[in-house]
């Protein structure tokens, strides 16, 4: 008797003890099961976020319109026409007196020389086309004989170290130069004062208006050399535009 009450209180300490560890184990195994799927679940989520960021970064570039190709397209043949008509013309003849600055992007073009201790700078505009459409049948036989002959504006100033300087407006044409305006310019006068301009040029006596002529003429403002300049802007005027379309295919195509 004794020895069956021993076993039976071995066995009811046994039992709970038993059924303690069991939990256990299963507690054990099923958050140990629970981390393990969070972390499966974590690593396929990663994978997938990555394999939609590789496909959208594989995926193709947008297709440009078709108006744009049809653009393009129309560009090119333009670009193509204006480089086989344009023919470079000969370099500064020998003998120009200036020194030619010309910068690409840019619709003037300056010349600069020195003579006998006064520097003498000119712009030269593009070239013109004079139709005298605008002129009253009244109009003088000198201004209708300048009808629709092309014409090259151009500012020439002549300055001298510390002192004023004179600034003509001149119109070339093919066989004479014409001076349409004279001003002297003081470089310390403020910017808000209005200096006198003087009279029209063609209002000066008549002797004046030659000695002027002449005054310009030996610095180097002739026919020789302004014909010379309207052939250079005419071809920069041609490149310009070349580039001009150049530069637009490329914006299109960007």
């Amino acid at each position: 008797m004794a020895i069956n009450s021993i076993l039976r209180r071995s066995a009811s300490t046994v039992a709970p003890l038993a059924a303690r560890l069991l939990a256990g184990q299963r507690a054990f195994s099923h958050h140990s099961g629970g981390a393990l799927f969070n972390h499966t679940r974590k690593i396929v989520s990663n994978n997938s976020f990555l394999v939609s960021r590789l496909s959208f970064s594989a995926s193709p570039a947008l297709k440009r319109p078709s108006s744009d190709e049809s653009l393009l397209r129309v560009i090119e043949s333009e670009i193509q026409c204006s480089e086989e008509s344009f023919e470079e013309g000969e370099g500064v003849p020998n003998g120009f007196p200036f020194e030619l600055n010309d910068n690409p992007g840019q619709q003037t073009v300056s010349l600069t020389r020195e003579y006998q201790g006064e520097t003498i700078h000119v712009e030269v505009e593009p070239s013109s086309l004079v139709t005298g459409q605008e002129e009253d049948e009244d109009d003088d036989d000198d201004d209708t004989e300048k009808d629709n002959q092309s014409s090259l504006p151009m500012v020439v100033k002549v300055s001298k170290a510390g002192g004023p300087c004179l600034e003509f407006g001149i119109t070339a044409y093919a066989d004479e130069i014409v001076i349409d305006s004279l001003s002297v310019k003081d470089p310390e006068m403020a910017d808000d004062q209005l200096p006198y301009e003087g009279p029209r040029f063609d209002e000066l006596d008549e002797n004046l208006q030659k000695a002027f002529h002449k005054y310009l003429e030996i610095r180097g403002i002739k026919p020789s050399a302004t014909n010379f300049l309207h052939e250079y802007m005419v071809n920069k005027e041609h490149r310009e535009y070349t580039n001009w379309l150049k530069n637009l295919k490329k914006f299109v195509e960007a």
